[in-house]
């Protein structure tokens, strides 16, 4: 008689509280602030820090090493990052890995496959110009290799006018060099004021990552693969696939062949429709306890359809919805308090004014109000401290609002 292989089942809370450990929350935060290796050791774990130019709150990639360490020296992350005109300690690197994200550098030949499928991996501008101006990408890599690191104004080339509904304004100087900097021929060299300056690729990464052998696409992506196993814990195929932006085929291949090598064990969990992979050494802790804010960039929320299935938390980046359509607000944060996401939040800095706004705060159905405003009181009180500003102002909107304005000193 033929056996029927059956694939071991997970409760929700259990693997809730897998994805919470693999993505570094349910310890307690260091009664210091981490040193440069902390926070190198952390990235690794989450395998990329995502980049946003918004800096209503604070930059997106500074929030998620707070959200899981505290309070930091965030020139700590600028020198190991080449951000900012201080001196540099590289350790990170940019490139296109979820999106624009630093990287730790000994990740960046896994992305040599990206770099050389422009023409299906980059957006449409980014690969067309080589083929449209390819004497343009030219002058503008021996440019980069005669002045560089420049930045994308010293190409010389003109910004054309506003266009009303595009997001970026770029110039065709640009363009050659986002060009340039995804097929891997130029790098940042650093950010200044979050302007990115370009490099050689020879000038950007330290020669031992240079020199390393170009794993083929397979290997590279198997790789990535395992990279975000690690920082899921429990996943999808397409939560995986998601991680590092892989195409939809090769991420199915991937998954397969882990599955079949045994490292990645296929389980069932309540509730889930697809079935999901465990990373086998993924910590299985019996409980959480975390208290974090989330940048609305942050690697645990990702894949919004992955943070519903977790969570039942439904979220949506509403800054670019026109203001009268907005549900939340403009920068939204969720608001994790042990394994679950309890609220949410609307911030802004007001930096002359040495405040943390809460221009909006949102209880998730059935909490206990006081005590999810009592703890965001707190994590508010120490996110602005962090930050260099003097008190917190809750404003009146939302229905967690009172019970946060009436805790808030």
């Amino acid at each position: 008689m033929t056996s029927v292989r059956t694939r071991p089942k997970l409760s929700l809370a259990r693997a809730r509280r897998i994805a919470l450990a693999a993505q570094g929350f349910g310890r307690p935060r260091l009664g210091r602030p981490p040193d440069s290796g902390q926070i190198v050791r952390l990235v690794r774990r989450l395998g990329a820090l995502q980049l946003d130019s918004v800096n209503v709150f604070i930059r997106a990639h500074y929030m998620p090493v707070f959200s899981r360490l505290g309070p930091y020296d965030r020139a700590r992350l600028d020198r190991i990052a080449a951000h900012g005109e201080g001196p540099i300690d590289r350790r990170l690197v940019e490139y296109w890995a979820h999106e624009a994200s630093l990287i730790p550098v000994e990740l960046h030949p896994l992305l040599r496959w990206r770099m050389a499928d422009v023409d299906r991996e980059a957006w449409g501008s980014i690969s067309r110009i080589a083929r449209q101006q390819p004497e343009l990408v030219a002058e503008t890599l021996q440019l980069v290799v005669d002045q560089g690191p420049i930045r994308a104004r010293d190409t010389g080339a003109v910004r054309p006018p506003p266009r009303p509904g595009h997001m970026w304004n770029w110039h065709q100087g640009k363009f050659a060099l986002e060009h340039l900097f995804f097929t891997g021929r130029i790098g940042a060299a650093r950010r200044v004021n979050f302007e990115r300056l370009y490099d050689t690729i020879e000038r950007v990464l330290p020669p031992e990552v240079l020199e390393r052998p170009t794993p083929s696409p397979a290997e590279a992506q198997r790789e990535l693969i395992r990279i975000a196993a690690r920082a899921l814990g429990v996943a999808t195929e397409p939560d995986l696939g998601d991680y590092f932006r892989l195409p939809r085929a090769a991420s199915k291949a991937r998954v397969a062949e882990l599955v079949a090598a045994g490292e990645l064990i296929e389980v069932e969990i309540e509730g889930w429709r697809a079935p999901a992979y465990v990373w086998p050494d993924a910590r299985r802790p019996r409980r959480i306890h975390a208290r974090a804010l989330l940048s609305p960039f942050d690697s645990l929320i990702w894949f919004r359809q992955r943070t519903e299935r977790l969570f039942g938390f439904r979220y949506r980046i509403e800054i670019y919805t026109p203001a009268a359509k907005r549900i939340y607000g403009y920068y939204v944060l969720p608001f994790l308090l042990d394994e679950a996401l309890v609220a949410r939040v609307d911030l802004k800095s007001d930096r002359t004014g040495g405040a943390l706004l809460v221009q909006g705060a949102f209880a998730e159905p059935d909490v206990d109000r006081a005590h999810v405003a009592r703890e965001l009181a707190d994590e508010l009180g120490l996110v602005a401290r962090w930050l260099g500003l003097q008190e917190v102002v809750v404003a009146g909107r939302g229905d967690l609002a009172p019970d946060l304005a009436a805790v808030t000193g």
